[in-house]
């Protein structure tokens, strides 16, 4: 009976291997390297040349792995991953594998949002659902983030306890909005571990209350979130059609609110843009924070490619970052897609990461008519067009022609970016968000009986090079 543990890893190995294509064998386990193992914890360690690596096995071969583990090893064995992180300095870093390798796991250990169980509501070791690499090391500071990433660490260290309950943050898609919050409930539960702190996505919420409505349930699952202590609630703009779910929710987070427990909200948009919203609502969303996150200029986006490649060991030539951050429309989620794509290649078929590669990937993944206009460029077309200056655009004047400038630019901002009507407000003159609402209302009314209008409004748009 073979005992040597190199011996059975290589066993594992050779199971694998029976089991995947050569190309997935070649490209993900023959890159293992056995480190040790550790039999009174029944740990067994291998190095993974890089956090991608890691990242991918986790995600596609737990299955094979734990059959094969416990083929070789037995029962109750754990796999830990060392992560190659710096291959110039041999930095590695230790990570754990998922719960699914242990061969005496539940059969359910899915990641993501899972229905936490109502039964548990006095349990104090309550899952709270939160992804452990969005922390606030891993969340790189800009510009447009500064202010929302400083107040989310002040509700981290102090929930409850501070003028910033309600917390709401909103921005575009892409901007890190998951990923802060996420950061406040890590942080929070690091230094209050007895506090019952839960992540849920709104569309999860809304699930399980439509469950709990079926099932005649609905008072436990009231009682389940009002034991909460730190409540985060992603995406609330999808509650736009849900009545039944957004009055449920009034209660919950009026009773949380009035025992000191911190709420943290997200959306893509401002409370006032939320036209579902009943007044007293509106109110209890806004009497905390409001704070805008705002997707990252490039040189941000230069600070997170960069991040990102220490972290998974991947090295990208300067003029390369350079190029994915003026190209990828400031969006995190984007940038990070064409990273893991250029790493997959470099990986598969064993090529350098260069300029050619790059403006491969960036084809395939961005529609260069998809690139976001800017306030500066939509004014700077309609002005030219209308033969206004943007001096009189931004001036106090009622004079028709001014007006219908502003109009005009505030339509196509609303219909061309992702900025939020209060954002767009500001940057054409100082205005408020229910000046942006109004005038883009009277221009698409204008639109609907005006059909020398709506040829003026396709050449402007036509400038622009952009498809309706």
């Amino acid at each position: 009976m073979v005992t040597d543990p190199k011996a059975l890893w290589d066993n594992c190995l050779s199971m694998i291997k029976a089991n995947v294509t050569e190309q997935q064998y070649k490209t993900w386990f023959a890159t293992l390297v056995f480190e040790n193992y550790d039999d009174t914890t029944r740990t067994l360690l291998v190095q993974v040349p890089s956090r991608y690596v890691y990242e991918y096995l986790e995600q596609y071969f737990v299955g094979i792995m734990a059959s094969a583990l416990k083929r070789s090893f037995g029962e109750r064995i754990q796999l830990s991953y060392r992560i190659m992180v710096d291959v110039e300095h041999n930095l590695t870093i230790d990570e754990q594998g998922s719960e699914a390798v242990s061969v005496e796991a539940p059969a359910n250990t899915t990641r993501g949002n899972k229905s936490p169980s109502l039964l548990d509501s006095t349990s104090r070791d309550l899952n709270p659902q939160l992804d452990l690499h969005k922390t606030f090391q891993s969340f790189i500071e800009g510009d447009s983030n500064k202010l929302p990433r400083t107040v989310a660490l002040s509700i981290a260290e102090h929930p409850g306890k501070s003028t910033f309950n309600p917390f709401f943050i909103y921005g575009p898609s892409g901007c890190g909005k998951t990923h802060l919050i996420n950061a406040i409930g890590i942080r929070c539960k690091e230094l209050y571990p007895q506090k019952r702190v839960l992540y849920v996505s709104a569309r999860l919420f809304q699930v399980q209350f439509t469950d709990a409505s079926r099932q005649n349930t609905v008072n436990d699952f009231i009682h389940f979130y009002q034991t909460i202590d730190v409540l985060i609630v992603d995406d609330v703009q999808e509650w736009a059609t849900a009545e039944k779910t957004v009055a449920t929710f009034f209660h919950i987070f009026d009773h949380l609110f009035r025992l000191g427990k911190q709420i943290i909200l997200a959306s893509d948009r401002p409370p006032v843009d939320l036209k579902w919203l009943q007044e007293r609502m509106l109110t209890r969303f806004s009497c905390g924070l409001i704070a805008e996150l705002e997707k990252p200029n490039v040189q941000l986006c230069v600070d997170i490619l960069n991040a990102k490649c220490r972290r998974d060991g991947l090295k990208i030539p300067a003029d390369v970052i350079q190029y994915i951050a003026e190209t990828v429309n400031g969006s995190v989620r984007d940038l990070e897609g064409v990273v893991n794509s250029l790493l997959a290649y470099s990986v598969v078929y064993n090529t350098n990461v260069d300029m050619r590669l790059a403006e491969r990937i960036i084809k395939r993944a961005v529609k260069a008519d998809n690139k976001p206009l800017t306030i500066d460029e939509i004014l700077e077309k309609v002005c030219c067009h209308f033969n206004v200056s943007q001096q009189d655009v931004f001036s106090k004047s009622r004079k028709r022609d001014y007006v219908l400038v502003r109009q005009v630019s505030m339509y196509l901002a609303q219909k061309y970016t992702k900025m939020p009507a209060a954002r767009i407000g500001q940057l054409i003159g100082g205005r408020d968000h229910s000046t942006v609402i109004h005038s883009c209302s009277t221009i698409a009314q204008r639109l609907k009986f005006d059909k020398s209008f709506v040829a003026e409004l396709s050449s402007i748009e036509n400038s622009f090079k952009l498809k309706k």
